[in-house]
């Protein structure tokens, strides 16, 4: 990796952590730069201007969130689904535990999309395909017949979608949970549902 690529990764890594420390309206490019060892003019070869720093971020971002809950539903049997549903939540469960910047950033973007439109409207089409993501696995699970459809079904993936989202928010605060039975306890009631209905 040549010089100028590490400093640009070098410029991602202070500035994510430095906008989830201390937000956007605090930190400016001369401190980001500072952090970095370059001095303000050298980092504008990089971004023109923090408004690009942080929708670069953003960008990264959206497809980390994206990649984290994509599926290879090719890889999904009646055997694995439920393990692969549970693996979804650990996952995501141990990444934040290991970035506690993550959700802090995120909450700054979610603070700028209230003032900023641009930025609510993708925030809004990521929490859509964030959902929609969750109903097309159980609907999958529906097809592997692991799951038994039914009217509740749309709701139950929206459950499992706030709570995967919201788990973050409460690690956030320091609650020491046991946020993976939690996980485990909501996958098994939407398993379990099907299993009832087809006793039934």
């Amino acid at each position: 990796m040549g010089n100028k690529e590490q400093t640009f990764q070098k410029i991602i890594e202070v500035a994510y952590v430095m906008f989830a420390e201390k937000g956007f309206d605090k930190t400016s490019l001369a401190m980001i730069a500072a952090e970095v060892g370059i001095s303000k003019p050298a980092i504008y070869y990089y971004f023109q201007s923090k408004d690009q720093l942080i929708a670069y971020l953003f960008e990264e971002l959206y497809k980390e969130i994206q990649r984290d809950i994509a599926v290879d539903y090719k890889e999904l049997s009646p055997t694995n689904f439920k393990g692969e549903l549970l693996e979804l939540g650990y996952k995501s469960i141990d990444a934040q535990g290991k970035d506690p910047y993550f959700n802090k950033i995120f909450n700054q973007y979610v603070l700028l999309a209230a003032r900023d439109e641009s930025y609510m409207k993708q925030l809004v089409e990521l929490e859509t395909s964030f959902l929609t993501s969750f109903v097309e696995i159980l609907q999958y699970g529906v097809r592997l017949r692991v799951i038994v459809d039914n009217p509740n079904m749309e709701a139950k993936a929206q459950m499992l979608a706030l709570l995967y989202d919201n788990i973050g928010n409460f690690m956030l605060t320091g609650n020491q949970l046991n946020y993976k039975a939690i996980w485990k306890e909501a996958v098994d009631s939407v398993i379990q549902g099907g299993e009832d209905e087809k006793e039934k």
